[in-house]
C-alpha cells in the first residue's frame, strides 16, 4: 500500500513538473516579448513603436523621444530602451516621434508636433497623423515621459539670463503639482513623484550646476506663463487620461551628447524604479554611426552590394532602388537620393539619367554615401578614388558638425563654437559632417598639430592629440598656446571652423586625513607640520579637471600614485621635510609641504595648526 501511494506521488509530482515546465514555456514567453509596430512605412516620417512586455505583469510606462528634431539627447536616450528586456511591467517606446524633423535637425517642419495634442488641428499635415497614434498609445499607458532638451538651466529664482524660472534645462516638468482626478476622486501628486525621482538622480550627479529641479508649469491655472503647454503631450495625458506625465529636460548648454544621454537615462531609470518597472538587461551603447553597405537593386532584376564611398555605374534610364541599409545601428536610418525624391527614399525607384549622390544618415547625422553614375559601360561597382570629382554633379559644401572626443567622451560642435578643455586632455577628431560633397574631398586640419609627421597632408581626423605635448604654440591662434583653430576644408577652401580653448591645469586644494581620522584641506604651497612616524592619507584632490583624469600624486621619495588615495608615512630619522606634488602629464599643478615636528619639542607632540578647519 505504501509503495502504491509512493508510486502515485511520483506520478503526481511528474505531472506537476510537466505542467510547471509548460507554464514556463507557454505563459511567461507570452508575457515577456517585444512587439514592433511600424506606421507610415518607408516615408520620411516613418513611426516605429516598440511595446515591451515584462515576464511579470505590472504598470506601463510610455517613453517618447524626438518629438522635436533638434533635441538629440531625447531621441538618442529613448532609442536605448527599445532593446530592453523587462522582468516586471511594460514599456511603450517611441524613439523618434518626429523622424522628418530629426533628419532635418529642425524643431518642426509644418507645425510643432508637441503643440498638436489639442484642437484646432487638421489631417493635412503628417504631424497630426502621427499625434493621433501617440494619443492612442498614451491611452494604453499608466505613465508618460516625454524626453526633451531645454534652453539654459531652470532655477526657481532669477540668477542670470541662462539661470531663471523661464528656462527649461535640467528640470522635470509637470502641468501641476497636484491633479484632482475626476474619474477616481483621488489626487495625483505629480510634484511628489517628480521630487522623489529628482532626489534619487541628484545623488549621482556630482556637479550641483547640473542637478535637476521640479518645474511646475501650473498649466491649469489662468495666470500660467506656459499656456501653450495646454496643447502638449503631457497636458493631454493628465487631463484626458489622468495619468502622471512629465517632460524631462536636459540643458542645451551641455554640449557633450553622452553627458546629456546619461542624465536622461538616470531620470528614466529612476522613474522605472519608482513605477515598479524592473529591467532584465538594459543595453547602453553610443558608437559613432557608420554605414557598412547598401543593397542596391537595378531594374528589379539585379542586386548589388555597394560599400560606403563606392560608386556604381548603371545604364542611362535604369531604375535604381536602395532595398536595404546595413550599418552599426538598426534604427534612425534614412536614405536620400540628393536632388530627387524626399528626405527618406529607401525602397523607392528612381530613373537615373544624371550622376546622383545617395547619402545615408542616422538621426540626421551623415554616416555614409555612394554615387550612382549613368554610363554606356556595363554595370559595375568601382571605388570612390576611381570615380573622381568630374563624374558627378557639384553642389555647395555646407559644414554642419564636427564630432570630437575629449578623454573618450564624444561631443558635437557646430560652426564657430569654442571647445573648452584643460591642458593635458586627450582629444580626437572623429568626423566632420558636411552636406553636398563627397566625404573624401573634405579635410579637417588642427592648426598646430601634425598627425603624420612623415607626410603632413593637413588631415588630422583619427589621431589622438595630447594637448600637453603634441601642440606647437607658435601656430596657436593667439600665439600663446591658449587657442587653436580647427579648420574644415573642402578642396583646400575653408568652409568651417571651431576653436579649441585650452586652460592650464590647476590644483585648488588637497584633502588629507591624519592617522586619528581628522581631515583637513591644504591649499597650494601650504606648509603643515606633523609628528614623526604619523600616517597621512591624501583622500581627495580638487582640481579644474573633470573627474581628475590623468592627475597624479608624487611624493619626494619618487613614488607616484595614479589614484587619489595615497598613504604617506614620514620617519623622523630619514628627513625633516617632505613634499606632495600634484601633477598631470608632467605639468605641476600644486604642492603641499609636510614638516616633521620633533615630539620632544612639544608636550603633546602635535602641531595644533594641523587640526584647524
Amino acid at each position: 500500500m505504501r509503495g502504491l501511494c509512493c508510486q502515485r506521488f511520483k506520478i503526481q509530482f511528474f505531472l506537476f513538473c510537466i505542467l510547471h515546465f509548460a507554464s514556463c514555456i507557454f505563459i511567461y514567453p507570452a508575457l515577456a516579448r517585444t512587439v514592433h509596430d511600424v506606421h507610415f512605412k518607408n516615408t520620411d516620417h516613418e513611426l516605429n513603436v516598440y511595446k515591451i512586455y515584462g515576464a511579470e505583469k505590472g504598470k506601463t510606462l510610455m517613453v517618447i523621444g524626438g518629438i522635436q528634431g533638434d533635441e538629440p539627447g531625447g531621441y538618442t536616450t529613448a532609442d536605448l530602451y527599445a532593446d530592453m528586456a523587462l522582468k516586471r511591467g511594460n514599456l511603450i517606446v517611441v524613439p523618434r516621434a518626429n523622424f522628418l524633423s530629426i533628419i532635418e535637425h529642425k524643431r518642426q517642419i509644418n507645425n510643432d508636433m508637441n503643440r498638436r495634442f489639442q484642437p484646432p488641428y487638421t489631417k493635412e499635415y503628417y504631424e497630426d497623423r502621427v499625434v493621433d497614434i501617440l494619443k492612442d498609445l498614451i491611452g494604453q499607458s499608466d505613465y508618460l515621459l516625454n524626453l526633451h532638451e531645454g534652453s539654459g538651466f531652470f532655477r526657481k529664482e532669477w540668477i542670470s539670463d541662462l539661470k531663471n524660472p523661464m528656462r527649461f534645462g535640467q528640470s522635470i516638468i509637470a502641468d501641476t503639482d497636484v491633479y484632482s482626478s475626476k474619474k477616481s476622486d483621488k489626487d495625483i501628486k505629480l510634484g511628489d513623484i517628480a521630487r522623489k525621482i529628482i532626489e534619487t538622480v541628484n545623488k549621482n550627479i556630482e556637479d550641483p550646476e547640473y542637478h535637476f529641479n521640479f518645474n511646475n508649469h501650473r498649466t491649469f491655472e489662468k495666470d500660467t506663463k506656459h499656456a501653450e503647454q495646454r496643447r502638449s503631450a503631457t497636458y493631454y495625458a493628465i487631463s484626458t487620461h489622468e495619468i502622471p506625465a512629465f517632460g524631462i529636460e536636459t540643458s542645451k548648454e551641455i554640449k557633450d551628447l553622452e553627458t546629456k544621454v546619461r542624465f536622461q537615462t538616470m531620470v528614466v531609470n529612476a522613474s522605472m524604479e519608482e513605477f515598479d518597472i524592473i529591467p532584465e538587461n538594459p543595453k547602453i551603447a553610443l558608437d559613432p554611426p557608420r554605414l557598412k553597405y547598401l543593397a542596391v537593386n537595378v531594374n528589379n532584376t539585379q542586386n548589388f552590394i555597394v560599400q560606403n564611398g563606392e560608386s556604381i555605374r548603371v545604364k542611362k534610364g535604369d531604375s535604381v532602388k536602395i532595398s536595404n541599409v546595413e550599418a552599426n545601428y538598426e534604427r534612425g536610418l534614412s536614405v536620400d537620393f540628393v536632388g530627387v525624391g524626399t528626405l527618406n527614399d529607401i525602397q523607392k525607384d528612381f530613373e537615373i539619367n544624371a550622376p546622383t549622390l545617395v547619402v545615408v544618415k542616422k538621426d540626421g547625422f551623415k554616416c555614409g554615401e555612394i554615387h550612382i553614375i549613368p554610363s554606356s559601360e556595363p554595370r559595375h561597382i568601382q571605388s570612390d578614388a576611381q570615380y573622381g570629382a568630374a563624374g558627378r554633379k557639384s553642389s555647395a559644401a555646407r559644414f554642419k558638425y564636427l564630432v570630437m572626443e575629449i578623454n573618450s567622451k564624444k561631443i558635437v560642435l557646430s560652426e564657430g563654437e569654442h571647445l573648452n578643455i584643460i591642458k593635458g586632455d586627450i582629444i580626437k577628431i572623429l568626423d566632420a559632417v558636411v552636406d553636398g560633397v563627397r566625404e573624401k574631398d573634405i579635410k579637417v586640419n588642427f592648426l598646430g598639430f601634425v598627425g603624420d609627421k612623415t607626410k603632413n597632408t593637413g588631415e588630422d581626423r583619427g589621431y589622438k592629440i595630447h594637448t600637453a605635448n603634441d601642440l606647437w604654440v607658435k601656430y596657436s591662434k593667439d600665439g600663446k598656446g591658449r587657442e587653436y583653430q580647427v579648420l574644415i576644408n573642402y578642396k583646400d577652401k575653408k568652409i568651417g571652423e571651431v576653436v579649441v580653448a585650452i586652460e592650464e591645469p590647476r590644483m585648488d586644494y588637497i584633502v588629507i586625513k591624519h592617522g586619528n581620522g581628522i581631515k583637513r584641506w591644504c591649499s597650494n604651497n601650504e606648509v603643515i607640520t606633523i609628528p614623526a612616524n604619523e600616517t597621512l592619507e591624501v583622500v581627495d584632490v580638487k582640481t579644474n579637471i573633470y573627474g581628475n583624469i590623468g592627475v597624479k600624486i608624487n611624493l619626494n621619495n619618487g613614488k607616484t600614485s595614479e589614484s587619489v588615495s595615497q598613504i604617506i608615512r614620514l620617519d623622523k630619522g630619514s628627513n625633516n621635510e617632505a613634499e606632495i606634488v600634484v601633477s598631470r602629464e608632467g605639468i605641476v599643478m600644486g604642492r603641499t609641504v609636510i614638516k616633521i615636528n620633533d615630539p620632544l619639542a612639544r608636550a603633546d607632540g602635535v602641531d595644533k595648526n594641523f587640526f584647524k578647519p
